[in-house]
């Protein structure tokens, strides 16, 4: 609920902008240091989320092969 709400409200703040922009009542030099906050956040978050996925990878195949394990162990009792 919350996620939503500071959605529309930055939804609502760069409707604003858009329409001072339209208006030249923003400086272009706010515009560039707010592109560059965001290119930043983004680098960030793609860098943790590259991170969390080679985890992710890291851990199934540790499963994928203790799955392998089990299957030839049980394959070999059964014979």
């Amino acid at each position: 609920m919350l996620k939503e709400f500071i959605k529309k409200m930055t939804e609502w703040a760069l409707e604003k902008e858009e329409e001072a922009a339209k208006k030249c009542e923003i400086p272009l030099e706010q515009i560039e240091k707010q592109l560059k906050v965001l290119q930043e956040k983004r680098d960030e978050l793609k860098q943790k989320c590259e991170e969390q996925l080679k985890e992710l990878d890291d851990l199934i195949k540790r499963v994928e092969k203790i799955k392998e394990l089990e299957l030839n162990r049980c394959n070999a009792q059964k014979s």
